[in-house]
């Protein structure tokens, strides 16, 4: 398999968003149109419980380590990291629900658990870190995104290709979250 295959099978695969499929069997409103709007994980967690929530992380980090070590296997690896990029893509806008689906995070975590299993524990404990500390999800998901990028590029082969792929990928991510960023300043200037 080449790498605009791996590319595609990457998108499409991310294009399956497990907490609208998840809610949807349980009768639950699709998460997009509840709290942060967000097909994800805290979502799912808000609509239906902390193990539907583990179920969901689980399966979308499944993916993502499966397309991870299938991209380790069949790609020189400068390319790999492009292939989390294509997963990404699909996460945010699938093709299967709309093109309107989550933000990334746990398809990162999960993707960067092949090629750096230390940087996806360390990213973890500093999620739970800021979180414990700034009690804003997104928040500390920045942090951990941090982490999870320099891992990757640290375990990786750090030629300029691969940093360019976990740099668009950290990137897009962040974007993925103007949303929330631009919520979280009206907050804060209507307080003041």
């Amino acid at each position: 398999m080449g790498a605009l295959g791996m590319l595609l099978l990457a998108y499409v695969a991310g294009s399956v968003n497990f907490a609208i499929i998840v809610l949807g069997l349980l009768g639950k409103d699709d998460p997009r149109t509840r709290f942060s709007g967000n097909a994800g994980t805290t979502n799912v967690y808000r609509q239906a419980g902390a193990g539907w929530a583990a179920l969901v992380l689980g399966l979308d980090m499944g993916r993502a380590a499966g397309l991870a070590a299938l991209a380790l296997w069949a790609l020189p690896a400068p390319f790999v990291s492009w292939v989390g990029t294509a997963l990404i893509l699909g996460n945010r806008y699938p093709c299967f629900h709309g093109f309107s689906g989550g933000k990334g995070v746990a398809s990162f975590l999960g993707f960067t658990l092949p090629l750096a299993p230390w940087g996806v524990l360390a990213a973890c404990l500093i999620w739970v870190a800021f979180y414990g500390v700034v009690r804003i999800p997104f928040i500390a998901s920045f942090a951990m995104i941090l982490m999870l990028g320099g891992a990757t590029v640290w375990a990786g082969e750090p030629r300029a290709a691969a940093v360019a792929g976990t740099a668009a990928t950290v990137l897009f991510i962040f974007f993925n979250h103007w949303k929330n960023i631009a919520n979280l300043l009206a907050q804060r200037r209507g307080r003041t």
